[in-house]
């Protein structure tokens, strides 16, 4: 049976009967999601017409793109902002703070000192501090976004912390490369 009263049309927020909010339950997104998930997986439809089991396969789809929006803090920002219809202009602004710009130079050279000197203790420090940062600012992020509603403010907490992802996943890499 597929969801009832729902449609391709409705927000991810009302698909998985949670408020339209940055602060969520991950845990009551995730019963809905497994719920939603055994309502409409295919294998339940495998022996009903094609017109059905095409309805199930996009119904699927759709659960599998929303649980992938809301569970990232990042992807939940990004969606939020794109519902009160805020462009966060990720790839055309890339302008910065001065002093963010500084603090990524400075976690950047650090990073790459660290690799070349295949010093694992810093790199795990860096990844503690970028960590701990893009925390500070989902922090941020849910007071813009849920409490006073500055969705200029959340768009450009959105590309900082786009920069913060990339530099954690270079860290990543460089603990792979030392690993190898």
């Amino acid at each position: 049976m597929l969801p009832s009263g729902a449609d391709f049309q409705q927000d991810f927020f009302s698909l998985f009967n949670l408020p339209a909010r940055f602060r969520i339950d991950s845990s009551s997104l995730e019963r809905s999601y497994l719920a939603l998930q055994a309502q409409v997986h295919p294998d339940k439809f495998a022996h009903l017409p094609e017109a059905e089991r095409r309805l199930s396969m996009q119904w699927t789809t759709r659960v599998n793109e929303g649980y992938q929006a809301l569970r990232n803090p990042l992807n939940r920002a990004r969606y939020l902002l794109s519902l009160q219809g805020v462009d966060t202009q990720e790839e055309s602004n890339t302008s910065m703070p001065r002093e963010f710009l500084m603090q990524q130079m400075e976690w950047r050279e650090a990073q790459e000192e660290a690799l070349q000197a295949k010093d694992i203790a810093v790199l795990e420090e860096l990844e503690q501090r970028v960590q701990h940062e893009m925390r500070f600012l989902q922090q941020q992020l849910a007071v813009d976004i849920d409490d006073t509603h500055d969705f200029a403010a959340a768009s450009g907490i959105v590309r900082k912390l786009k920069f913060l992802e990339k530099l954690a996943e270079e860290i990543g890499s460089a603990f792979d490369e030392l690993d190898s």
